[in-house]
C-alpha cells in the first residue's frame, strides 16, 4: 500500500514524516445484479443537444415545446446511448462553444450567499510534506459537537505510522486527543493556523485532528473543511 507523505508535529514541536490515506469506510451493502454478478459501471452519451441552446434558439420553453411537436425530430440512434471511454473535461463559453483559453477564478460568497469577491485562482503548492515546515498543532481544541455545528467537513484521511518509532509518536498523539475528547486545530505556518494544501493547485483546507485508542491500536484522523457555518445577521444587527 502506497501512502502519501505528511510531515506532522506534536504539541512539543517534535515532527516526523508519516503517511496518510483515505479513511476506510466500512459498508455492509453490496450491489449485485439479479443473477448475483457485480454490476458493470460505464459512461454513456445522454444527449447531443443542450437545453439552454435549444431554448435560446426557440425563444422560450413554450416555443421549444411547440417546435418539438411540429418538427417531430427523431433521436440520433447512432449517438444517443453510445458508451464513452477516455473522456476529457472541456470548458464551454456562455454561448455553448468550446473555450480554448480559460482563466479559473475563485468566487468568495458572504454568509447570505451573495458574491463578495472574485479573484483569479492561484495554483498554490502542496505544503503538507515540507521537510522544514511541518503541519503543527495550533493549541486550539474544539469540542466535537461544536465543530460539527460550526464546520462542514468534506474530507477525512487516516494518519498512519511508517515505522515503530512513528507508531509510538502517533499513538501518543491519538491518546492525548482522546483524553481531551476534542479535535485539535492543525495547520501550516509557525503557529499552526495556516491553510493545508494537499496537492499542488488543490483547495486550501482547515485541518482538525481526532484521536482514538483501543488497547495497542490507535486511529488518528485528519478532518478537512473549507466551509464555516455562520449565523445570518439579524435585522437589528443589519440596521
Amino acid at each position: 500500500m502506497s501512502l502519501r507523505s505528511l510531515n506532522l508535529a506534536n504539541d512539543h514541536q517534535r515532527d516526523a514524516m508519516v503517511g496518510f490515506d483515505n479513511a476506510p469506510v466500512a459498508t455492509r451493502v453490496t450491489m449485485v445484479l439479479p443473477d448475483g454478478t457485480p454490476p458493470l459501471r460505464c459512461k454513456y452519451l445522454k444527449t447531443t443537444a443542450r437545453l439552454d441552446r435549444l431554448v435560446a434558439d426557440a425563444g422560450d420553453l413554450v416555443a421549444l415545446g411547440q417546435a418539438l411537436v411540429d418538427g417531430d425530430p427523431e433521436i440520433d440512434v447512432e449517438q444517443i446511448g453510445r458508451p464513452l471511454t477516455n473522456t476529457h473535461r472541456i470548458y464551454l463559453t456562455a454561448d455553448g462553444d468550446i473555450a480554448y483559453r480559460v482563466t479559473l477564478q475563485q468566487v468568495i460568497h458572504r454568509p447570505d450567499g451573495t458574491e463578495k469577491e472574485r479573484r483569479d485562482a492561484t495554483k498554490a503548492p502542496s505544503n503538507v510534506a515540507l521537510e522544514d515546515h511541518p503541519v503543527r498543532w495550533s493549541g486550539r481544541l474544539f469540542d466535537k459537537r461544536e465543530a460539527l455545528r460550526r464546520f462542514v467537513f468534506t474530507r477525512a484521511y487516516q494518519v498512519r505510522h511508517t515505522s515503530g518509532l512513528t507508531y509510538d509518536f502517533l499513538y501518543a498523539m491519538a491518546k492525548q486527543l482522546q483524553d481531551a475528547d476534542a479535535l485539535m486545530f492543525v495547520g501550516s505556518g509557525p503557529k499552526g493556523t495556516g491553510p493545508l494544501v494537499l496537492t499542488t493547485g488543490g483547495e486550501p483546507y482547515r485541518g482538525f485532528l481526532e484521536g482514538r485508542v483501543d488497547a495497542d491500536r490507535y486511529a488518528l484522523v485528519l478532518h478537512l473543511t473549507n466551509l464555516e457555518l455562520k449565523a445570518l445577521p439579524t435585522e437589528e444587527e443589519g440596521a
